[in-house]
């Protein structure tokens, strides 16, 4: 039932922006500031897969807040939910499951110093910048999801279809079916989050990572636990690395101290990892264990479960983000700073510099469908570009290296040379071509969860607040049905079984043969498996809009 074959209701804005995130958000709020200075109407419209803005966001986070600035001056004076102060970092080196050492200051890269930034929920910034830029005037449109592009003749971006609702599993309408409508747009702004599937398909589209190392991404999980106020130390960071993350898997740890009693702790494992036998989720389950994260949350209540692929390539895999009629932005193309372990700042940048450039020729009378080329010179001359730049060799000096030599190589390329050691090191395996086959790896034996550290798959998807409607096509596409049994049951043990991180993928048994099942309505939408697949046989699509997990303050 596809957009082309009949006819649709449709809607004209000067600016449609897909993603209500931090990036899609600053983009619709600086518009709206340049259309007041001009005295010149800028129409802008946000549309949202989420239910509600924020619903989707999931972040660990701390945020450097300096950017701000460029965006609201009254910023401090406001409501906005920046309540947690960091007090102190600790770094840890997790040498085995029982044993650590804490890093001296003086051997920390600068980068992952945070005095001046704040433990936030970035799900609960999104809702506060969405509600200044609807005062400004934005429309914004929560439970819509973006589900195909829609072109002019000239091959230049036209705007989004949202997608049908009411559609059943053999593709045809139910009796609650609704059309979706298109969203027509001189220029739309693609800022979907990490590996968004219709920037996925801009990229390919217009070529935009020609000449670019492949993008790099790890999977990151997080919880949020009502701990005893004895074992709670407000505006304590707290970040790891090595155990459990050993043996050609890399990553790092986190524990957030916020506001009321509560911490944020979770692990991002880098999807480069190669033993197919590993379990990501099973892999943060035995991180809560170890004594320097347990003595924290024993006691305590786990009250939200999330995760969500981030892109963590940088500078080196940032693809050309202008193509004709839009831009690309925030995690849709990668601007997070792995160095610093932040993505929220360098979001709202580029999305700030994307409203400029965006506004600035709407105001002069600019025609839509042009590529705005003058978006690259922009970022160049940015604080955004010189930090990426001075954090390029971040990730790939640890995936060459590893986390001891690699981190050492961190430090002095940080703390010495300012990020601008004379060599830039690229990783040139993409993730998923990185998993080794089943046969040459030691099958992992995870200790079965206990309840008060750990925890199952599914009772932890049920704190996370997924709805999908029922009876809807399934949104996790295979281009060949066969090659989860033939090829990857055969050569890797079918890993999807073990890096989804809500249970979505089963190999059973029935009648004596083996077959591949998909639950979709328990994907919360991490994009791991579009990511991860080693023979990349999985698309993942936007479901109906609405579906998906909904975070309350993650």
């Amino acid at each position: 039932m596809k957009g082309e074959n009949m006819e649709r209701e449709s809607m004209e804005f000067d600016v449609v922006i897909v993603g209500a995130g931090p990036a899609g958000l600053a983009t619709a709020c600086r518009l709206m500031q340049i259309s007041k200075d001009a005295e010149k109407e800028i129409t802008v419209c946000v549309v949202e897969k989420g239910s509600e803005v924020g619903a989707h966001i999931l972040s660990g986070a701390v945020f450097q807040p300096d950017v701000l600035d460029e965006l609201f001056s009254d910023w401090r004076d406001s409501d906005i939910p920046l309540n947690t102060k960091v007090s102190h970092d600790e770094i840890y080196l997790l040498n085995s499951d029982t044993k650590s050492r804490l890093m001296p200051n003086s051997l920390v890269p600068k980068t992952m110093h945070n005095e001046g930034n704040y433990i936030i929920s970035v799900g609960n910034l999104a809702r506060w910048l969405a509600n200044r830029a609807e005062a400004m005037g934005v429309e914004i449109f929560p439970g819509f999801a973006a589900s195909e592009l829609l072109f002019n003749e000239d091959n230049s971006v036209k705007g989004i279809l949202i997608g049908d609702m009411g559609v059943g599993e053999d593709g045809q309408p139910k009796d609650s079916y609704m059309p979706g409508m298109e969203l027509h747009a001189k220029y739309t702004v693609f800022s979907e989050g990490c590996r968004g599937h219709l920037g996925k398909q801009l990229i390919q589209k217009y070529h935009l990572d020609n000449g670019k190392t492949p993008q790099h991404y790890g999977l990151g999980f997080k919880e949020i636990w009502k701990i005893p106020a004895e074992q709670h130390q407000q505006g304590k960071v707290v970040h790891t690395g090595g155990w459990p993350l050993v043996n050609g898997s890399s990553g790092g740890g986190f524990l957030y101290h916020m506001e009321d009693n509560q911490v944020a702790v979770g692990l991002i494992i880098d999807l480069s990892y190669k033993n197919p036998h590993l379990s990501p989720f099973d892999e943060f389950q035995r991180y809560k264990t170890h004594p320097v994260i347990a003595q924290t949350l024993t006691g305590g209540e786990r009250l939200t479960y999330g995760a969500r692929a981030i892109a963590k390539g940088g500078l080196n895999s940032l693809p050309k983000m202008s193509f004709p009629g839009g831009l690309i932005i925030g995690c849709n193309a990668g601007t997070l700073n792995f160095a610093k372990i932040k993505g929220t700042h360098t979001a709202i940048k580029s999305g700030i510099i994307a409203a400029t450039t965006l506004g600035e020729g709407l105001i002069a009378g600019l025609e839509g469908g042009k590529d705005l080329d003058c978006f690259q010179q922009r970022f160049e001359e940015s604080w955004l570009y010189e930090e990426l730049y001075q954090s390029r060799n971040f990730g790939p000096a640890l995936h060459k290296f590893g986390t001891i030599v690699g981190g050492a190589f961190n430090y002095i390329d940080q703390n010495w040379f300012g990020g601008k050691f004379p060599v830039t090191f690229r990783d040139t395996t993409p993730d998923y071509a990185s998993m080794g086959l089943a046969s040459e790896y030691n099958k992992i034996d995870y200790p079965k969860p206990d309840g008060k550290l750990s925890f199952d798959k599914l009772s932890s998807v049920y704190l996370s607040n997924t709805y999908h409607e029922e009876g809807q096509r399934c949104h996790l596409h295979l281009k060949d049905q066969s090659i989860p049994i033939s090829v990857n049951l055969v050569k890797f043990d079918e890993p999807a079984q073990r890096y989804c991180p809500a249970g979505v993928y089963e190999v059973v048994e029935d009648a004596g043969e083996k077959k591949f099942v998909i639950n979709g309505q328990n994907c919360i939408h991490c994009k791991t498996c579009d990511i991860k697949d080693p023979s990349q046989n999985i698309t993942w699509v936007t479901p109906e809009g609405g579906g998906g997990p909904n975070y309350p303050n993650m």
